[in-house]
């Protein structure tokens, strides 16, 4: 029995062979596969106002460190938040006792308090060193409050600590896999307190894109009016939308669940290239292009040899053997070859044009910035 064969045909071609009744139906199918391919929807690309987390943070102690913990004569806070934990469990110490622990360190917690988070619920914690601890592997954090910017305690923490690093010492070596000061509790904190939102107060709900974009606030106004009602919405500036939402809670959740569905048509990103000076990576949109130009680029090398001789005195002299040092210095500056780059309209022509030139990524960084102050580079450039 032989295979199968097939055979790749284009869209004309299938036109073709499914026959002129088919036509309609083929072009409905591509323009809905593209309409779909360039479309996003609106929780893609806006968050709905005051609908967001908290940031919460604690100070505590984790005990149970085999040996790694922090050294109490380098780090006083540590023995006195034992003594004042001691002294709130009943245990008073004498004033002049100087502990000398090595099974406990400090740490601060840090947790994000989710929207609409409500008293019971668990949340996962981050707890970091603030010591000179080792490790906080095998350790556990005893109950430590998380605090809000007000001040309020909004949680509560505790639980045994997951580091995902390892290490070892012996002998004066020591290996370390991964970061063994800080870790997660997951689940590690139980909220207490709930944050009030404004989400179900008010008549209007606010859509906030994430950048701003005026093209992208029209479309989204348009495709809320078409689907619910012409005047519903309308926008503030170029990153707010305002939104006429149903008072009811009930209803307002479906509301804001069909309104997040909504498919919205991208808009083409503004040209910008994204430089990053201490690594030397460069990023661009496929909205960058570039305008005819002439670049001239060298290289300047300059090595230094250095090397040690021996003066050897005469066997009848009473001179001493000394060794001098000569150092042979050389400057050598390659010839600039002065390449013309095309006028480029997509990114693949630009990256085409810009590796013609057989530059680094650190010389291609000043390259880049040369060609926008020469205004041919049409695009942002952004150092970070």
């Amino acid at each position: 029995m032989k295979p199968p064969r097939f055979v790749r045909l284009n869209y004309f071609d299938a036109v073709l062979l499914l026959g002129k009744k088919s036509l309609s139906v083929c072009v409905s199918a591509l323009c809905l596969f593209v309409s779909q391919a360039h479309a996003e929807r609106i929780r893609d690309v806006a968050t709905i106002q005051g609908v967001r987390s908290n940031s919460l943070v604690g100070y505590g102690l984790v005990v149970g460190l085999d040996g790694t913990g922090d050294q109490t004569t380098q780090t006083p806070f540590t023995v006195q938040s034992i003594q004042a934990m001691l002294s709130q469990l009943g245990v008073s110490l004498p004033p002049e006792t100087r502990l000398q622990l090595k099974n406990v360190a400090a740490v601060v917690v840090t947790a994000q308090l989710a929207a609409f988070a409500k008293p019971g619920q668990n949340m996962d914690i981050t707890v970091s060193s603030i010591g000179n601890a080792k490790s906080l592997r095998g350790g556990t954090l005893i109950m430590t409050p998380l605090k809000g910017v007000d001040g309020q305690v909004y949680a509560l923490a505790q639980g045994n600590l997951l580091v995902g690093g390892a290490g070892a010492s012996a002998g004066g070596s020591k290996t370390v896999i991964n970061h063994l000061s800080a870790g997660r509790i997951p689940n590690g904190a139980v909220v207490e307190r709930a944050v009030e939102s404004p989400f179900a107060l008010g008549e209007v709900i606010r859509l906030e894109l994430n950048h701003t974009d005026f093209t992208t606030t029209r479309n989204m106004v348009d495709a809320i009016n078409k689907k619910f009602g012409e005047g519903l919405a309308r926008s503030i500036d170029g990153r707010q939308v305002e939104v006429m939402a149903p008072p009811d809670p009930d209803a307002r959740v479906g509301f804001v669940a069909q309104l997040e569905q909504l498919q919205l048509s991208r808009t083409d990103a503004s040209a910008k290239v994204i430089v990053n000076a201490r690594t030397g990576s460069v990023v661009m949109n496929q909205a960058v292009k570039l305008m005819p130009c002439a670049i001239a680029h060298g290289n300047l090398t300059i090595q230094v040899v250095s090397s040690t001789a021996v003066s050897q005195p005469n066997a009848l002299a009473a001179g001493q053997t000394v060794a001098t040092e000569q150092a042979d210095i050389s400057v050598k500056q390659d010839g600039g070859q002065l390449i013309e780059l095309q006028e480029s309209a997509n990114l693949s022509d630009v990256v085409k044009a810009l590796n013609s030139m057989g530059a680094n990524p650190t010389d291609l960084v000043s390259i880049l910035q040369a060609l926008q102050q020469a205004g041919a580079l049409r695009a942002e450039l952004e150092v970070i």
